[in-house]
């Protein structure tokens, strides 16, 4: 959603209220011109943990191949 500079400025409270309520995010333009961006510090969605993870970790070495290494529970 967008909004004028001057609107913003005459209902910048009311508007702060409505942040992350009514719209996720809010534009502010100066003669049309996007200025600024107003959002939400709260979030009001779930993140998913799916993923939230990738490419953060790296993998050295073989990890596929067998180790070679005897352990107690093999004994058997």
């Amino acid at each position: 959603m967008e909004i004028a500079a001057g609107k913003f400025k005459a209902q910048c409270l009311k508007i702060l209220e409505d942040v992350g309520n009514l719209y996720p995010e809010l534009t502010i333009t100066k003669r049309g011109v996007p200025m600024a961006k107003l959002v939400s510090v709260k979030q009001n969605f779930k993140v998913s943990s799916f993923g939230c993870a990738k490419d953060s970790i790296i993998f050295v070495g073989d990890i596929i191949s067998p180790i070679n290494e005897k352990w107690a529970a093999d004994e058997n």
